[in-house]
């Protein structure tokens, strides 16, 4: 069992940055696809980005450009850089885990942590 904790959310105006972090425990880290949902009120949770066990990296396309993922194998950690936030931006962010290779679907994940608030002021 993968236990998945977000940190990092919280208020920030337009234009500026946010860095998410996951912290996995539980599982071989190494082992799974780490990736970011997010969901905003009344709306369906929303790829944000993926990144494979060997570093490769996926973006959804309201992102590109602006989100960056990363990986620290030895911290057992994913971390999501988030720069020019747009009030469209604002959500619950959610990491997830899924053994193998990456897959942006939110019901093929096999593990999600809590979800960290992510508000952008405009």
């Amino acid at each position: 069992q993968v236990q998945l904790v977000e940190s990092g959310g919280g208020v920030v105006q337009a234009g500026g940055s946010l860095r998410l972090s996951c912290a996995a425990s539980g599982g071989t880290f190494r082992s799974y696809s780490m990736n970011w949902f997010r969901q905003a009120p009344g709306k369906e949770r929303e790829f944000v980005s993926a990144i494979s066990w060997s570093g490769g990296t996926l973006y959804g396309d309201s992102v590109k450009g602006r989100f960056t993922i990363s990986r620290d194998n030895a911290k057992n950690t994913v971390y999501l850089q988030m720069n020019s936030l747009k009030p469209e931006d604002a959500a619950v962010y959610y990491c997830a885990a899924r053994r193998g290779p990456i897959q942006v679907v939110a019901r093929s994940q096999d593990y999600w942590g809590q979800g960290t608030q992510v508000t952008v002021s405009s």
